[in-house]
C-alpha cells in the first residue's frame, strides 16, 4: 500500500452475510463486489466481534473487541448510567483528525443530510465527524468516510418489494433459494431468504455506485475503499449468534498500489479496519487497540478469531467463541436458559412466528427443532470442514477431547488477557437505565412494548433464580 497520506472510505452494510459471487454465491450475481474483489483483495474468512449491530460497530470504531472497552451489551448506556471508554481509549475518527484529516459519516439514502447510523455503546463525541456527505469534504485535507447502508434491513421495510423490482428490474425466485438444513423449506423462509438475497443484490447496486462516484470525482487513485458489513443476515440463527450465518461477513479491500486480484482465506476480523485506515493514514496504532493490519508487508495470520454475544435489547445472555480455520468452540455461559430466549426484536419477525409455529405442529426435523431446545449444552465444538452448518457438537466426543481442550484454553487465555469486561454481570441499575430508555424509544408501539415489558420480568425472574 502507498506510503503516501491516503483517504479512506468505509462502505459498511447491516445485516449481511458474505452471500457474494467472490464469497461462492450462485444463486444471485453481485458484479460490482465482485469487481471489486478483482481489483482489490477479498478476505474470504472475515468475522465480526459480535453478532450484533452496536456491539459490533462498537468495535470497529475502536479498533478493539466490544468486550475489552466495555461496549458489549447492545444498546448500552443509552439511559442515565452512560457507558464510558477506558481512559486513553478513543474511537478511530478521533486519531484521524488529530492527524488532519477530515472525517464523514453518512446515510443512506447518499445526501440527505442525516448523520449516518453509530450506535456505538458509548459515550462519544458528535465533532468526531466533521461532515455528513462526502460532497462537504475540504479540497486541501485528506478525508475518512464511513458511508453506512440498511442492507438487510431493506426487507424489514413494508415497500421493499415495489423498491427493489424497481431498482433491480426483477425479484429473487423463492423457489431457487437454497436454504441452510436447520431451516425449513417453508414458503415463508423461502421468501424471507429471497427478499435477503435482493438485499445483498441492492447493496451490490449501492456499492458499485460509490465506487462510479470515487472514479468521476478522480478519486480512486488515492482512496483506500474497505467493504464490510457489522455483521450477519438478521434469522433465527444468524444475528445474535455466534455461528458463522451471524458472524461471518464480506471484508474486501481495494488500495493504491497493492495486488490486484488477491484472494485471502487466512482470519481476519472487522475490526482490523481500524488498523488498515490507520495505516492508510500515516498514523501509528495505539498500544490499547487490538486490531491488526492485514494489508502490512509483515502482518503475521492469526491462528484464531474470537466473538463476545451479551445482552441484546433485554434479553440477557453470555455467549463466547474462538474459532480457527477448521474448528470452532462456543461456550454458553448461561446454560440453563433455553437457546431461542424471549426477545421481542426477534419475536417480531414473521420467520420467528412462522418457526414457532412449526415446531408446535412437530413440523421441523432434529436439526430444525433444536433451535427449541430449553436448556443449551455449556460447551459446543464444530468441525468445520466436514461440518460447515455446525450441526454435530463435538464437545462430547473422546476422539476430539483434545481439540477441545486446546480451544477452551485459548478462550480462556483471551477471556484473561483481552480483557472480557463482559465476565462480571451487568449492574442490575445500567440495565434498568438502559431499558426505561427503550421503552422510551419504542413507545409508539404498544404491542412490541409490551413484550418488551414481559421479557424485562422474565429476565429479572432467571437473574434471581441464577439460571
Amino acid at each position: 500500500m502507498s506510503s503516501t497520506r491516503l483517504n479512506v472510505v468505509w462502505i459498511y452494510g447491516e445485516d449481511t452475510t458474505a452471500h457474494f459471487g467472490c464469497y461462492g454465491e450462485r444463486t444471485i450475481t453481485t458484479p460490482r463486489v465482485d469487481q471489486m474483489a478483482a481489483e482489490g483483495v477479498v478476505f474470504r474468512q472475515a468475522f465480526c466481534t459480535g453478532p450484533v449491530c452496536s456491539a459490533s460497530r462498537s468495535g470497529v470504531i475502536t479498533g478493539s473487541y466490544q468486550t475489552a472497552v466495555g461496549a458489549h451489551h447492545h444498546r448500552s448506556g443509552r439511559g442515565v448510567e452512560p457507558v464510558h471508554l477506558p481512559a486513553g481509549v478513543e474511537p478511530l475518527p478521533l486519531l484521524l483528525q488529530r492527524a488532519g484529516y477530515w472525517t464523514s459519516l453518512q446515510a443512506e439514502p447518499v445526501g440527505d443530510g442525516r448523520l449516518g447510523k453509530t450506535d456505538y455503546n458509548f459515550v462519544w463525541p458528535r465533532a468526531m465527524f466533521d461532515g455528513t456527505e462526502l460532497g462537504q469534504r475540504p479540497d486541501d485535507r485528506p478525508f475518512f468516510a464511513q458511508i453506512t447502508l440498511w442492507g438487510g434491513k431493506h426487507r424489514e421495510s413494508a415497500t421493499w418489494h415495489d423498491r427493489a423490482r424497481v431498482a433491480l428490474g426483477s425479484l429473487t425466485d423463492p423457489e431457487s433459494v437454497e436454504l441452510p438444513p436447520y431451516y425449513p423449506r417453508d414458503p415463508v423462509f423461502l421468501a424471507d431468504w429471497a427478499d435477503y438475497l435482493d438485499t445483498v443484490r441492492y447493496t451490490d447496486l449501492q456499492v458499485g455506485q460509490i465506487l462510479d462516484r470515487l472514479d468521476n470525482e478522480g478519486l480512486a487513485d488515492n482512496t483506500v475503499v474497505i467493504f464490510l458489513a457489522d455483521h450477519g443476515i438478521s434469522q433465527a440463527r444468524g444475528k445474535q449468534f455466534l455461528y458463522d450465518e451471524g458472524t461471518k461477513v464480506p471484508f474486501v479491500v481495494r488500495a493504491p498500489d497493492f495486488r490486484a486480484g488477491v484472494v485471502r482465506d487466512d482470519l481476519v476480523q472487522t475490526m482490523d479496519a481500524a488498523a488498515i485506515t490507520l495505516a492508510a493514514a500515516g498514523v501509528a496504532p495505539p498500544a490499547w487497540m487490538q486490531a491488526r493490519n492485514c494489508l502490512a508487508a509483515d502482518y503475521e495470520p492469526r491462528e484464531v478469531t474470537f466473538a463476545a454475544r451479551d445482552r441484546c435489547d433485554e434479553t440477557v445472555d453470555r455467549i463466547r467463541s474462538v474459532r480457527s480455520r477448521r474448528y470452532k468452540y462456543i461456550r454458553n455461559c448461561l446454560p440453563k436458559r433455553p437457546l431461542l430466549q424471549p426477545c421481542a426484536y426477534k419475536d417480531d419477525k414473521r420467520i420467528l412466528h412462522r418457526l414457532r409455529e412449526l415446531h408446535a405442529a412437530g413440523g421441523l426435523d432434529e436439526h430444525q427443532s433444536a433451535l427449541f431446545a430449553p436448556r443449551r449444552k455449556p460447551e459446543e465444538l464444530y468441525d468445520l470442514v466436514a461440518d460447515p452448518w455446525e450441526l454435530h457438537n463435538l464437545a462430547t466426543e473422546p476422539d476430539h477431547a483434545e481439540v477441545l481442550v486446546e480451544m477452551r484454553d485459548r478462550l480462556d487465555r483471551w477471556v484473561m488477557e483481552s480483557p472480557d469486561l463482559g465476565a462480571e454481570p451487568e449492574p442490575l441499575r445500567r440495565y434498568d437505565s438502559d431499558m426505561a430508555a427503550y421503552l422510551h424509544e419504542v413507545r409508539g408501539r404498544p404491542d412490541y412494548c409490551a413484550a418488551v415489558r414481559a421479557n424485562i420480568e422474565q429476565q429479572k425472574v432467571w437473574r434471581a433464580e441464577g439460571i
